[in-house]
């Protein structure tokens, strides 16, 4: 679908004509019109399928409209992260050029100047406020903002949001906001607590889900099976002979994210760091240094994999396998964007082993299992086992239940016991259980045959299909 099938004011059109977008990812065909029509909304779509252009679209072509309050906050915007705060903000400058919508973005990490530009903007009103909850609290409490007429709230990967544990401050939020708002929510996944919340905070909303896109294509996913120790050896052999060039490093903690960047540094690579203990301005500067060229390797935690856009990243390596299947593609399509090609390694070691199975079958592909250099030893098998039962313990090839073991326990007692305790009673077991928790599937809106085009021209010189926006 063209953008000129949707009901969007000329305003917008003449912004997406600047940027050269024509025709809509499936996310934007089947979210904009609900939007358009004021429902609450949840979507269920991954980072890089162009869930920002999604909801910025349809709020700036209401606001274009007229009859919003000048002096007033119209809509918020809810990001997890700095990073993500930032690149929404850079999306809404883009659309926002052709229009007179106003926008301030509020993230920690700054100067007391800057803290003093996003007071300004939020006391005299903005009708775009992009806000990262820690730092939009810190405002809300010293007593000048007020949320009473706003129309819109949007909240952003909101699963990621609630992992790293901004629920209650989310809550203290929406406590602010009128009832009469437009609540749109975006979440790569849709588990029990991102359900939760949408019960409490969205009226009838209209579920939007895709499916979860398996890795692209062009990504050349490969794998070495390894011990631990073997894993730096590894990466000095992949740099060997060809110099490292745009490469991202996922680790599983900032710990470890320092400790093998220093281990990097010690094998003469040129490498940065990038974890939530530095300081924005710290952050801000190892982007610019790793996206002009200054830095060939970044070693990161997933602070990186959601909400990064950087086009051209040759290689990701993880060094540990990501802890579930969706963290898995978010951390190789950093690669492969743009209609290019891209290579993605993932270390496996013994540890590791049952869970990369699990991604395998999730990817629905078995993944390439390549030999370790011969200078680093023998490679451990690739033997994933499933996962033993709960309450279960391992003994050699055997296994053996709590009951049974209880049972030869208390046989090799009585055995040696005297005659004066002949009836010792055997300990009890419960057993407890717990219900899985049920996913909300989602079904995507009809598309309405009533949008027809807003223009008669189009462009003479068709421009490139859109590329996906995280």
């Amino acid at each position: 679908m063209d953008f000129y099938e949707l009901n969007l004011e000329d305003e917008v059109l003449d912004a997406l004509d600047s940027m050269n977008f024509i025709e809509c990812t499936p996310v934007q065909e089947h979210t904009i019109p609900v939007i358009l029509e004021g429902h609450d909304l949840i979507g269920v779509a991954q980072t890089g399928t162009g869930k920002t252009a999604a909801y910025l679209l349809p709020v700036l072509n209401q606001l274009s409209k007229g009859g919003y309050p000048d002096d007033a906050i119209n809509c918020i915007v809810m990001a997890p992260t700095r990073e993500l705060a930032q690149q929404i903000d850079q999306q809404m400058q883009g659309f926002g050029y052709f229009m007179s919508a106003s926008s301030v973005a509020v993230y920690g990490g700054n100067d007391g100047i800057r803290f003093e530009q996003e007071k300004k903007g939020l006391t005299l009103g903005a009708d775009v406020v992009i806000a990262t909850p820690g730092r939009l609290l810190a405002h809300i409490n010293m007593g000048y903002v007020d949320l009473s007429r706003l129309s819109f709230f949007i909240l952003d990967e909101a699963d990621r949001m609630l992992d790293m544990g901004f629920s209650d401050d989310i809550m203290q939020i929406v406590k602010l906001l009128p009832e009469n708002r437009q609540t749109i929510m975006f979440s790569a996944t849709m588990p029990e607590k991102i359900q939760q919340l949408a019960r409490t905070i969205l009226r009838n909303p209209v579920e939007v889900k895709l499916a979860v896109s398996k890795p692209a294509e062009k990504i050349l996913q490969q794998a070495y099976v390894c011990h631990e120790a073997q894993k730096l050896g590894i990466i000095q052999s992949l740099f060997t002979e060809q110099k490292p060039e745009r490469v991202i490093v996922f680790a599983s903690s900032k710990i470890k994210v320092k400790e093998v960047a220093k281990a990097l540094m010690r094998q003469k690579l040129n490498v940065g760091e990038m974890h939530s203990d530095l300081e924005q301005a710290q952050r801000d500067e190892i982007m610019y240094q790793f996206k002009s060229g200054r830095i060939d390797m970044l070693v990161a935690t997933d602070i990186v994999a959601r909400g990064i856009d950087i086009d051209d990243i040759s290689l990701v390596i993880n060094y540990d396998v990501p802890h579930d299947s969706e963290d898995y593609i978010h951390r190789i399509g950093r690669t492969a964007r743009a209609n290019n090609d891209g290579r993605a390694i993932t270390f496996v070691s013994m540890a590791d082993q049952n869970r990369f199975a699990a991604i395998e079958k999730f990817i629905e592909r078995e993944v390439e299992k390549l030999p370790l250099p011969e200078a680093l030893g023998e490679a451990p098998e690739y033997k994933p086992t499933l996962k033993e039962r709960k309450g279960k313990y391992r003994k050699g090839k055997q296994t053996f239940s709590k009951k049974k073991r209880q049972r030869s326990a208390q046989g090799k007692k009585d055995n040696r016991s005297s005659s004066s305790a002949p009836n010792r009673k055997k300990p009890s077991v419960e057993k407890k259980q717990q219900a899985a928790p049920t996913e909300q599937t989602a079904s995507a809106p009809k598309k309405s045959s009533a949008n027809k085009k807003k223009r008669n021209h189009r462009p003479k010189n068709k421009a490139p299909k859109q590329e996906g926006i995280s």
